[in-house]
């Protein structure tokens, strides 16, 4: 502890304290408060919380205090910035400072004593420093004055974070954020810009990266976005800011407002972006995207929204070769459309009339009977007219409706199979299910429905693809023996097209494999894609499996595939998918006629 010689006198009451913001207008909710605190407290004439960022805040009962924005010495910052507590008694006498004034304007005076706590945020990440500067020196800080100091730090951090939120900075980056963004882009336009070029970089797609957070957490997702945006600063041209506008995204404006993008510039930014990152020590190679618009600043009075049309770019990019794109009309269109595609879809699975299903026979190659049909949803909209499976499919995996829409398929398919069936047709049911609908709700599903409509359970059959059923999952293997433990066969769809681990195939509850059409439609015109699927059909065979063999489109592909290792065929050449009623009709001309 200092002598009563060396200790300042308590702050007057009355006096007028300065708080200086060096971050030209951000302010920190509650920082005068704390520094008011810790002023009492420790008895030290200026506080200042300075981040590692350079920005720093200042209170002081001295007139002598800076009252306009100053740098701060590069001593006291590098100081700042240290993780640990630091006590220096005398500066003068430290080799780190040298007496040097705490701001570079030299009608500072020095501060010989400095003593700083480290100000980390809510989730733990150190941002900064709380700094208590006295003029004359000290022996030190006692045990309740550290623990003063600490404390006063920790509240400091709360104030950060809330002026984060309220203010103009992400927590995580210490960027700038999205209404920075708006209002910088607006001062530019006051100051009589006409046109200038945005651009937002995705760090990857947002499947993709909520990925990373599952599987890593999210301190992960936090570092590999500030390691994101360490590349990205490198790269920038010189006085040009990045603000972050996304959970895994960066926009800036690029000083040059006009004239043609610079490809080679781009390409060099999205290669630094694909490098590996060494995130935690565990490296990660992400999918970034980079978006471009070339906006017209007087659009900004129109309440228009430059922002999500630069974000329609780099949404666009993630499928570019060259992983950067600039804005089209088109980008944006399609995304208006999917968005509405999908409130239509929410909408159609509560209708009667837009989805349907349609059913594809399945053909026993040594009769030629029909043995079993597989049901596909078809959706006629009410204006746009037939939307394209693949499509609507998509779009239902992308906005969560899969589940909704698989249940929908399972329900009408099962009743239509119950009244087959009491209509005398012996068949059985394929059903297409998708990796989110495989949980213990899909296994009683099947049972109840199938008890409902008085279906046999060894009657159906639920097609999976080949990548989800390879799954190295105990949960997934789990709820697969429930599925076959019911009766219900199961099939691997599209085999060939994932990545196969034999071993884990001889070990899944399968009953049959369908040979993927890919290799089957290219069966005339390839001896290549012939030998495939007569060396899958023959593996799969010997493995135990009951072979499907998919896209017979001509008589060719037929009568080939009769000649392999195959148990039945589907496709164009024996039938394309037909509404219900036609099936009957057509089972009556299939059985009975010749074929």
């Amino acid at each position: 502890m200092a002598s009563a010689s060396d200790t300042p006198p308590d702050p007057t009451p009355g006096t007028v304290h300065h708080a200086v913001d060096l971050a030209d207008g951000f302010a920190v909710p509650g920082f005068d408060a704390v520094a008011r605190l810790a002023a009492h407290s420790l008895r030290v004439p200026v506080v200042s919380l300075v981040l590692a960022t350079g920005s720093a805040y200042w209170f002081s009962d001295d007139a002598r205090s800076p009252h306009a924005p100053q740098a701060l010495h590069p001593r006291y910052l590098a100081a700042a910035r240290h993780g640990e507590p630091q006590v220096v008694p005398d500066t003068e006498a430290d080799e780190r400072f040298g007496g040097g004034p705490p701001l570079t304007d030299p009608r500072t005076a020095s501060m010989r004593f400095f003593a700083s706590a480290p100000v980390y945020t809510l989730s733990g990440q150190h941002v900064g420093a709380l700094c208590v500067m006295d003029h004359a020196p000290r022996t030190g800080l006692s045990s309740k004055e550290r623990d003063d100091l600490r404390d006063a730090a920790a509240l400091a951090g709360t104030g950060l974070v809330l002026g984060s939120y309220l203010g103009r900075t992400d927590p995580v980056t210490q960027l700038p954020h999205r209404n920075a963004f708006f209002e910088d882009l607006r001062a530019r336009q006051r100051g009589g810009a006409h046109r200038a070029w945005l651009i937002a970089i995705d760090v990857a797609p947002v499947n993709r990266f909520n990925a990373f957070v599952r599987a890593m957490g999210h301190a992960y997702a936090d570092e590999l976005m500030r390691d994101a945006a360490a590349r990205i600063q490198v790269w920038m041209p010189e006085h040009t800011h990045l603000y972050q506008v996304g959970v895994h995204r960066f926009a800036a404006v690029l000083p040059e407002a006009s004239g043609a993008v610079d490809g080679a510039r781009m390409d060099e930014l999205v290669h630094r972006l694909r490098q590996p990152f060494d995130c935690l020590g565990i490296p990660l190679t992400i999918q970034p995207g980079v978006g471009l618009l070339d906006l017209d600043v007087g659009e900004l009075d129109g309440g228009g929204d430059p922002l999500r049309l630069v974000m329609s770019a780099s949404h666009a990019a993630h499928h570019n070769v060259r992983g950067w794109s600039i804005y089209e009309p088109a980008h944006d269109e399609r995304h208006r459309q999917e968005f509405f595609l999908v409130t239509e879809l929410a909408a159609a699975l509560n209708d009667r009339t837009e989805l349907t299903l349609h059913y594809q026979p399945r053909v026993e190659l040594a009769t030629g009977r029909c043995v079993a049909v597989e049901a596909l949803a078809r959706w006629h909209h009410p204006t746009l007219g037939p939307i394209p499976p693949d499509r609507f499919i998509a779009l239902a995996e992308q906005a969560g409706l899969m589940r909704t829409l698989s249940g929908w398929v399972l329900d009408h398919a099962i009743a239509q199979l119950g009244a087959w069936q009491r209509a005398g047709l012996a068949l059985k049911l394929s059903l297409n299910v998708s990796g989110s609908d495989l949980g213990g709700e899909l296994v009683e599903h099947l049972r109840s429905t199938a008890s409902r409509h008085g279906v046999a359970l060894d009657a159906l059959e639920l097609e999976f693809t080949e990548s989800i059923l390879l799954e190295h999952s105990d949960t997934t293997r789990e709820h697969l023996a429930a599925i076959r433990a019911l009766g219900i066969g199961i099939a691997i769809d599209d085999f060939g097209t994932g990545y196969s681990n034999l071993a884990a195939l001889r070990q899944m509850p399968a009953t049959s494999l369908k040979i993927d059409q890919s290799f089957v439609r290219a069966m005339e015109d390839s001896r290549h894609d012939g030998a495939i699927v007569r060396a899958m059909t023959e593996l799969a065979r010997e493995l135990g499996f009951r072979v499907v063999v998919e896209g017979v489109e001509t008589a060719g592909i037929y009568a080939a595939v009769r000649g392999m290792a195959c148990d039945e065929a589907q496709g164009f050449h024996i039938a394309r998918p037909m509404p219900a009623g036609e099936l009957p009709g057509w089972l009556a001309r299939r059985n009975t006629g010749p074929r």
